[in-house]
């Protein structure tokens, strides 16, 4: 898994509750296991039109935010259904951050093991960061897990709260297989031991 320890970015504003997981990658995009290629159906529904062109009012498809790595949105996102394509298709797009008030806890969970990093704030917090990303191309903000602090285009420093164990998997690019690889040497010390004292089995 790619390491995240700083990200520097425009952050695009998508202020609304409740984006579920249906909204972030709809049902007929899930027939592939396939992490890659998903970043095209990303918030399709609200993306594209029927005809398939493009919704020149959504926020992705305005051109200061086509390279969006950030995202800042409003209360309980990636609710719904537990489908672990939701962050891969954020990932596949470039945004490897969701900044949100609160989080659905199977997305919050499957974004860690994504390499993917969900923060949580205050609304007063997130209404400065809406406002700091409508300002399009110059939304630049900087994320250092490191140091948990989020910067803005003005100078100004969030500070944020992450998990201890999901902070240190995140800095070192460990999934669920790269922890357990980490542990190789006890697991085989245990497959050994067990030979000796349990032949039979």
């Amino acid at each position: 898994m790619e390491k995240f320890t700083t990200l520097t970015g425009v952050a695009a504003p998508m202020d609304m509750i409740n984006i579920d997981t249906d909204a972030i990658i709809p049902k007929q995009y899930l027939k592939t296991i396939k992490r890659s290629g998903l970043g095209k159906a990303l918030f399709a529904e609200m993306r594209y039109k029927e005809d398939g062109s493009e919704n020149e009012d959504f926020i992705l498809n305005k051109p200061a935010y086509r390279q969006s790595k950030i995202l800042i949105a409003g209360e309980n996102f990636g609710c719904g259904s537990s489908r672990e394509h939701a962050p891969w298709a954020l990932h596949d797009f470039g945004i490897r951050c969701v900044i949100a008030p609160s989080f659905a806890d199977i997305f919050h969970n499957n974004c860690f093991k994504n390499g993917m990093l969900p923060i949580e704030l205050p609304q007063e917090e997130i209404d400065k960061l809406l406002d700091d990303a409508s300002r399009g191309a110059n939304a630049t903000i900087t994320i250092d897990l490191e140091k948990q602090e989020i910067s803005g285009p003005d100078g100004g420093v969030i500070k944020f709260e992450i998990d201890p164990h999901s902070r240190h998997c995140l800095l070192n690019g460990l999934d669920d297989i790269g922890q357990t690889e980490q542990k190789m040497h006890k697991i085989d010390a245990h497959e050994e031991r067990l030979q000796t004292e349990r032949p039979w089995l």
